[in-house]
């Protein structure tokens, strides 16, 4: 699939997102998801060590609580926003499950791609 300036500006945010919050051990990923409509949900991951949560189910959650509708395109950042992060096995299969048309943002930071949920492979780790 090829980028959109859409999807660019989408990994500026979820970058200055992780710039800007993910400055300790408990915050260290940020995403951004754009609806449809161009509406944009970020959020960070938590991470604890009795449980935790990635970037990208806090962003559904978020973009529920909302009401902004379904999501169109996510991408993570990691590193305070210096690369591009695929979601893990759970929330792959857990995206892929409630959002089947959803396109991720993956790949280095200087030369992203837009991929379709149901084509990343189960052997990219976090």
């Amino acid at each position: 699939m090829t980028m959109r300036d859409t999807d660019r500006a989408l990994v500026q945010a979820a970058s200055a997102v992780a710039k800007l919050r993910c400055r300790s051990a408990a915050h260290t990923l940020a995403t951004a998801a754009r609806t449809a409509d161009g509406r944009v949900v970020s959020a960070v991951n938590v991470v604890h060590t009795t449980a935790g949560a990635c970037p990208e189910v806090v962003a559904l959650g978020a973009a529920v609580t909302q009401g902004v509708g379904e999501l169109e395109t996510i991408v993570t950042v990691g590193d305070r926003g210096r690369s591009l992060v695929t979601p893990c096995e759970p929330c792959r299969q857990l995206l892929g499950d409630l959002l089947p048309s959803l396109r991720v943002i993956a790949g280095p930071i200087d030369d992203p791609r837009v991929v379709p949920i149901a084509e990343l492979a189960a052997t990219n780790p976090r």
